[in-house]
């Protein structure tokens, strides 16, 4: 084993810090503050945070392959210009739920954007169940609804040789796996991966690495672990200096490196005082795996 470093690279405290990207030609991290409005962006060079601020909470952000990125803003899809911090809507879901939002979301392997909806919390992981429901936006810009009865739309990433579809619904406590077609973007067959254990908490955002293993960050569990979906077995853990780890990507010139952002929105002064570093973004360094480059929204 490598020896793992872990530092905070951003020590500004994001209220919900989540979806980070990598972005290879800016060299620099694209993540969000949900609950704060923002999409921000660490450069790896200069250690400076740019941020866009919007109207209404945004809970992901992916790259688009015409340049620019596309969010999940309130209850809507939409796109962001960064140079003139302009949004602009896509389209608009779960219209009869208006207590909705979306949460975690990324880029399939074909260019479709998955995301997912949740209820709004009445504080960290309380709130109305079963109200969310996993959404894919096409290229074309429609919307096909996946399934609903979803509590808190979680982690999601597509095995390597994607046939395989992995999706976390955070109150389930279990990564689960689905049959995927990369030429329509269908899943099926549903069956859990791996449950968590009381520990690790609540399974969170995801990503996968090069040897086909996924990374889980637990919220509340203050670690990234590692599973093998061969097996259904964690093969590793990685704790940090904070209990709310929201979710994780590979990033750095050679995707070498593991970026982790992380809330602190819900503690107390108390709990502030012990992890002054909550809502930061971190780097693991020495993990001995690359990741996957990140996809790019095809519309």
């Amino acid at each position: 084993m490598s020896s793992v470093k872990i530092e905070c690279v951003v020590s500004e405290n994001c209220k919900i810090g989540e979806s980070p990207v990598w972005e290879e030609k800016e060299s620099s991290l694209v993540y969000v503050d949900i609950s704060g409005k923002k999409i921000c962006r660490w450069n790896s060079f200069t250690k400076q945070v740019q941020s866009v601020s919007v109207d209404a909470p945004v809970s992901c952000v992916a790259l688009r392959k015409s340049g620019d990125y596309v969010v999940t803003l309130g209850a809507r899809f939409a796109a962001l210009k960064w140079k003139d911090q302009s949004v602009t809507t896509i389209v608009h879901v779960d219209k009869d739920k208006p207590n909705n939002r979306f949460n975690d979301g990324k880029v399939d392997p074909a260019g479709r954007f998955f995301a997912g909806t949740m209820a709004e919390e009445i504080r960290p992981a309380v709130l109305e169940r079963r109200q969310g429901a996993l959404y894919t936006l096409f290229p074309d810009h429609s919307v096909v609804k996946h399934f609903d009865q979803v509590d808190i739309s979680n982690g999601l990433d597509w095995s390597l040789d994607h046939k395989t579809f992995f999706y976390i619904d955070s109150l389930s406590y279990s990564v689960d796996a689905f049959d995927y077609d990369l030429q329509t973007g269908k899943i099926s067959n549903r069956r859990s991966m791996y449950k968590l254990e009381k520990e690790e908490s609540i399974p969170d955002g995801m990503c996968i690495d090069t040897e086909g293993k996924l990374w889980v960050a637990c919220y509340d569990g203050g670690r990234v672990i590692r599973l093998d979906p061969e097996t259904g077995k964690r093969i590793q853990t990685v704790k940090l200096p904070v209990d709310k780890t929201t979710s994780c990507c590979f990033g750095g010139k050679d995707y070498s490196e593991m970026y982790v952002t992380s809330a602190c929105q819900g503690m107390d002064d108390e709990s502030f005082s012990r992890q002054p570093q909550a809502g930061g973004i971190f780097k693991i360094t020495g993990l001995g795996v690359k990741g996957v480059p990140p996809h790019s929204f095809a519309g």
